[in-house]
């Protein structure tokens, strides 16, 4: 929470202006359902998705009828995180230098292309 508007600050890919038909988007994660980062995300132009906290007691929520449900967005980040987790180098991070982390990260995501490449032909 205390470095939600610096991440959303140092985030250096362009992107469109945001208009009333198509929004920017901000998928979050529960541990981040604060009223201060909601905030400070929409004052950026995001439109955010976040699931919320269940207190004690809550009953869980029925599933939306199909017609209502939308595709689940963060798969792909967490499955991709998770490949880079098959690199040791990546996941114990040994190297002290950003230059060669940076090196090694793209070497990992190079072989993960090539092995999809080769399995999905």
């Amino acid at each position: 929470m205390k470095v939600a508007e610096a991440t959303l600050d140092g985030i250096v890919v362009p992107r469109p202006e945001p208009t009333p038909r198509h929004a920017q988007h901000l998928c979050r994660d529960k541990g981040f359902d604060y009223p201060e980062t909601r905030a400070a995300a929409e004052a950026r132009g995001y439109t955010v998705h976040t699931p919320h906290k269940r207190q004690p007691g809550d009953t869980p929520a029925a599933p939306p009828p199909p017609h209502q449900r939308h595709p689940a967005r963060r798969w792909v980040v967490e499955r991709t995180n998770s490949w880079h987790n098959n690199f040791r180098k990546l996941r114990i991070r040994y190297e002290k230098k950003p230059e060669n982390y940076r090196g090694l990260v793209v070497i990992a995501c190079v072989l993960i292309v090539y092995r999809l490449r080769r399995l999905l032909g």
